[in-house]
């Protein structure tokens, strides 16, 4: 693995966690301190792998969505791969869950200005 993966999935839990603290109906459910980190750490590399494969097919599927909404297409297609990415955890058993449409939306959000943010607390040389 590389070090600008390992930042990346890192940020994402961080983001994640973030994520949990604000948005109601969003909950990692693990009985320690340990537990709630590797099931943060496991949910950012779903998180990752989903927008990795999915979204782009996605993208290239409604290209004309996101034309016709100038873009706000993007928010429901991000809330829904936020819940893919919690029903896959819930697959795995992991200790994670989304309860429903908004906190997925709302989720999305937050999860995407978090790690924006902690993207560019980065030096130059990690964030490429």
């Amino acid at each position: 693995m590389s070090v600008q993966f390992l930042i990346r999935l890192v940020i994402n839990a961080i983001a994640l966690w973030v994520t949990t603290l604000v948005v109601s109906g969003i909950e990692v459910s693990s009985d320690s301190t340990m537990g709630n980190i590797g099931t943060l750490l496991l949910v950012a590399l779903i998180f990752g792998v989903v927008n990795a494969v999915i979204k782009p097919v996605v993208q290239v599927l409604g290209c004309a969505f996101y034309v016709l909404t100038l873009g706000l297409f993007a928010l429901v297609v991000n809330a829904a791969l936020f819940l893919l990415t919690g029903w896959l955890a819930e697959q795995f058993t992991i200790p994670f869950s989304i309860g429903g449409f908004w906190p997925a939306f709302w989720g999305a959000i937050v999860m995407a200005v978090v790690s924006w943010l902690l993207s560019l607390a980065l030096p130059d040389a990690a964030r490429e």
